[in-house]
């Protein structure tokens, strides 16, 4: 799985967020922090809401939860499995060690990819392609030589001076 963070869910001005509600994937329902459940209703691509309505009118944490006069509605992504194993993993302090430690060096090596502007220098997406793929390869080339690999006879080598 990639080495990628999610994006916690928001919520506004402090109310119960999407992981405060009991998302059941196998029965595909949803039920709220005031105990009530409701069916997700799905459309053709498998993404769906979870539609509370009227229950909300009569719920004692209506005010920690939301302020739309219809009720509160959870969305429910197709990939939301997806989407809670990686949070899930991403709450485990070795993957945040492990992310901070690679991330920031992603990021500058695509700011490095990216000295020559966001946009390309040809048209058509194949010669778009390659140009990406021959400023990957000079970043990656010239990185090497910082780190101090050479051509000799026959193959590569680290210099150790």
């Amino acid at each position: 799985m990639a080495n990628t963070k999610v994006q916690p869910p928001a919520s506004r001005g402090g109310l119960f967020t999407k992981d405060d509600f009991a998302i059941d994937l196998e029965a595909d329902t949803v039920a709220c922090p005031g105990g009530y459940t409701v069916a997700i209703g799905r459309n053709t691509d498998g993404d769906g809401v979870a539609r509370f309505g009227a229950l909300c009118l009569t719920c004692p944490l209506r005010d920690r939860c939301t302020t739309a006069k219809a009720g509160r509605a959870v969305t429910v992504s197709r990939y939301e499995r997806l989407l809670a194993a990686a949070r899930m993993r991403q709450s485990d302090p070795a993957w945040r060690e492990d992310y901070r430690a690679t991330r920031p060096k992603v990021e500058r090596k695509l700011a490095h990819m990216l000295r020559a502007g966001r946009r390309a220098r040809r048209r058509g997406r194949s010669k778009v392609d390659a140009d990406w793929n021959y400023t990957g390869a000079g970043v990656s080339y010239a990185r090497l030589a910082r780190l101090g690999l050479r051509t000799v006879a026959g193959g590569w080598q680290i210099s150790t001076t």
